[in-house]
């Protein structure tokens, strides 16, 4: 029976620190929130650019709020302004009658992102496995404006990569690249008109699924920290 009660007593308590580490991973990040800014480059991908990366690519720049839930997980919000141009010309690209269309806009991006690190981050708690430096994914949904005759207002699903390094404690440096999914065709389209244009250039009207306009950007941000939490792991 003694034997059967250490063995009760040793089992809770190795439940109880399991417990305990895990609450302090969820809970142990010193700072609750960043906020920075970012530059870049941002590109566009569509009708009249199927497979280039980077063809004629513009200039972005923004800032970012970021709300550090735990180690692995944040949720970040954005407001990015870029430029986007493209030409059929250089795009390898053969239209209906020989047909050529060219574009550029202004956008303006409002959105919100959950994040997700591969490694803890965090200069701090290495009993847990914390690191400087981590990769991570990032996913959600934003709004884009876009300038023009025919001005471009919708919804966005960015899918992303980046990695951030925490250059001293409350600052981090990262870089970050991202494709931004559109629901409408005619992202390429800045003139009012009935005549032809890069909306429908085979004569095929897109769906949600067809569409074809996507934008990208390639970013690099700052950021720092502050707030910090108040929970049952700190104390204070």
């Amino acid at each position: 029976m003694r034997v059967y009660q250490r063995s009760v007593i040793v089992s809770l308590f190795a439940t109880g620190i399991f417990i305990m580490i895990s609450i302090a991973n969820i809970c142990a990040q010193e700072y609750k929130y960043e906020i920075g800014g970012a530059v870049g480059t941002s590109f566009y991908m569509g009708d009249v650019n199927r497979t280039k990366f980077y063809l004629h690519p513009g200039i972005a720049n923004g800032f970012l709020f970021r709300y550090n839930i735990n180690f692995h997980w944040g949720i970040k919000a954005n407001i990015f302004a870029g430029n986007i141009s493209g030409k059929s010309e250089d795009s390898g690209n053969l239209f209906p009658f020989a047909h050529h269309g060219s574009f550029h806009r202004t956008l303006a991006e409002l959105g919100i992102q959950v994040e997700f690190n591969f490694f803890p981050y965090s200069d701090r708690y290495a009993y847990l496995g914390t690191k400087i430096f981590t990769p991570y994914l990032f996913t959600g949904v934003g709004g884009t404006y876009a300038t023009g005759e025919k001005f471009f207002m919708g919804a966005n699903i960015p899918l992303g990569i980046g990695f951030k390094y925490k250059l001293k404690n409350r600052m981090n440096i990262g870089i970050e690249f991202s494709m931004r999914k559109l629901f409408s065709d005619d992202f390429d389209v800045t003139q009012k008109g009935t005549g032809w244009n890069l909306d429908t250039p085979y004569g095929i009207r897109s769906s949600i699924l067809k569409n074809q306009d996507w934008y990208s950007f390639t970013m690099i941000f700052l950021t720092w920290e502050f707030s910090r939490r108040e929970d049952p792991c700190h104390g204070n």
